[in-house]
């Protein structure tokens, strides 16, 4: 995997590209079949906000259910990852982004108007997450279901990214701030996290 020209440019002036074909049509609906199935089975828990002892849950600020990703090889999430891995490789080499390993997380908002508020993917004083990408798992999404991912680039207007089946979306953890809009329908998402090569 090679990033384009003009995505290596956009990450390095606004922050953030998008691609609207991360897996191909065959994978990616193979891959949120294998999400949904994580999703059926209970997997997922409400997600929590902060760290460490002040950490609590309040879906005033956060509705959505999460479990972290550690796929098998040779399943549809697996060659996800593997995907996912080969993009942080990208990453380095074209951005100069220095990235090392990452955590994956499958996320599912349920609908009722459940929303992610505006925040960093960055904690400041930690081994830092660098570049964050999200891929979407939503077939048939149309505007009515709402769950748009609203990007908040420095000095711009904001961006709303529609979380359509393979739609991939990457930008810098500590220089993007972004939400999630009221989701009114059930929303999946896969996200990585890369951190330097020097983090713990």
């Amino acid at each position: 995997m090679e990033l384009t020209d003009v995505e290596v440019e956009a990450l390095g002036t606004r922050g953030y590209f998008t691609r609207t074909s991360f897996l191909g049509e065959a994978r990616a609906l193979a891959a949120r079949a294998d999400a949904l199935a994580r999703v059926e089975v209970g997997s997922l828990q409400p997600a929590g906000i902060r760290r460490g002892a002040d950490r609590t849950q309040d879906t005033r600020v956060r509705g959505d259910l999460i479990g972290w990703v550690q796929p098998e090889a040779g399943t549809p999430l697996g060659a996800l990852r593997e995907r996912f891995e080969a993009l942080g490789q990208a990453l380095s080499r074209g951005a100069y982004l220095g990235l090392g390993r990452f955590d994956l997380q499958l996320a599912c908002y349920p609908g009722g108007g459940a929303h992610y508020a505006r925040h960093l993917d960055a904690f400041p004083g930690q081994s830092n997450r660098r570049a964050t990408a999200i891929w979407y798992a939503n077939a048939g999404w149309v505007p009515e279901h709402g769950g748009v991912l609203r990007l908040h680039p420095e000095g711009e207007a904001p961006v709303d990214v529609a979380p359509g089946l393979d739609t991939l979306v990457v930008f810098l953890s500590e220089r993007i701030e972004h939400e999630v809009l009221p989701a009114f329908h059930p929303r999946l998402a896969l996200t990585a996290w890369f951190y330097g090569r020097d983090a713990g």
